[in-house]
């Protein structure tokens, strides 16, 4: 799945310690999710997308090919 986390945090200068404090979770997750290791659960990619003001769908790319 891909998504935009890196681009949106960077355009607001978020390091990744500090959107990870933002919606409690480790730099390390929001790596993670950001390189594609790591899907969030739907609870954090709601905070994310609230966050980011983009719905979910259009925070992380869903394409059928990535279905598990």
């Amino acid at each position: 799945m891909r998504n935009l986390v890196r681009e949106l945090r960077e355009a607001r200068g978020l390091t990744q310690k500090e959107l990870g404090e933002m919606v409690g979770v480790s730099r390390q997750a929001i790596n993670a999710i950001e390189t594609g290791k790591f899907d969030p659960s739907i609870w954090l990619a709601y905070d994310l997308g609230r966050l980011f003001g983009l719905p979910i769908e259009e925070l992380f790319v869903f394409a059928e090919e990535d279905r598990k």
